[in-house]
C-alpha cells in the first residue's frame, strides 16, 4: 500500500538513426499464347535473376520467394484462352547499401522484370529500441525529480512503471536517378532516416512537500 504523496509522470525519448536494412522486390513476368512456353520462359527468367543475385554474395542477407502466379487470360466471351500470364516475386533484404542501386538497376535491365523498393528499416532486435526505452525511463525519472524539487521534496521510491511502447519507423523509399556521360545508368539511393519514439508512464513516491 502506497502512503504519502505520489507524483505521476510520462517519460519520452525520440531519435533519428540511419537504417540498418533495405528490402526490395523483384517480379519476373512471362506471357505467351502457349502455356508451356509461358512456364518455360518464366523459369528461365527466374533462374537468370537468381544467378545475378548469387553474384552479390554476402551483400544479400535474405532472399524470400513470395507469390507465384500462373493464370489464363480469357477472351471476352466463353472460356477460350487468349494467353497465359506467369509471374514470380522475390523479396531481397540487404544490409550493405554500397552497391544497392547498381544491383537494382541490373535486375531492372533483365528481360520482363519489375523492381520495386527499396524499403528502409531497422532490424526487429535493433539495440536502438532498447536505448530508446532506457532514455524514456531516464526522462521520466528526471521529470519526477524536477517536480519533487519544485515542491521542496525528494523522490523516495518507484511505485509503478508502465511501458507505453516504442513507435517503429515506416519503411519508405528515397531515391535519385542519374546517368553518366557514357550513358550507363546509375542509381544513387539516399537511405531514409528512421525515427524511433518510446514512452513510459511512471509513478514515484516523494517526501513530504515543503509548501508555502
Amino acid at each position: 500500500m502506497v502512503t504519502g504523496p505520489v507524483v505521476a509522470v510520462r517519460g519520452e525519448s525520440f531519435r533519428e538513426v540511419a537504417p540498418e536494412q533495405a528490402r526490395f522486390a523483384v517480379a519476373v513476368l512471362a506471357r505467351d499464347r502457349d502455356r508451356e512456353t509461358t512456364l518455360s520462359r518464366l523459369a528461365e527468367r527466374a533462374a537468370a535473376v537468381r544467378v545475378l543475385l548469387d553474384g552479390y554474395g554476402p551483400m544479400i542477407e535474405r532472399r524470400e520467394t513470395g507469390e507465384l502466379r500462373v493464370r489464363p487470360e480469357l477472351r471476352r466471351s466463353g472460356e477460350r484462352v487468349r494467353a497465359y500470364h506467369g509471374s514470380v516475386r522475390t523479396t531481397v533484404t540487404v544490409a550493405d547499401f554500397t552497391t544497392l542501386g547498381e544491383l537494382m538497376l541490373r535486375l531492372a535491365d533483365q528481360d520482363q522484370v519489375e523492381v520495386s523498393g527499396p524499403w528502409w528499416s531497422l532490424r526487429p532486435d535493433s539495440p536502438v529500441y532498447r536505448e530508446a526505452r532506457q532514455a524514456a525511463i531516464a526522462d521520466a525519472l528526471r521529470r519526477a525529480h524536477e517536480y519533487a524539487e519544485a515542491l521542496g521534496a525528494q523522490v523516495t521510491a518507484l511505485v509503478e512503471l508502465a511501458d507505453v511502447g516504442v513507435d517503429r519507423p515506416p519503411t519508405l523509399a528515397a531515391m535519385a536517378y542519374s546517368a553518366t556521360a557514357e550513358g550507363a545508368p546509375e542509381l544513387d539511393l539516399d537511405p531514409r532516416s528512421q525515427s524511433v519514439q518510446a514512452a513510459v508512464h511512471a509513478r514515484f513516491t516523494i517526501s513530504e512537500p515543503v509548501l508555502g
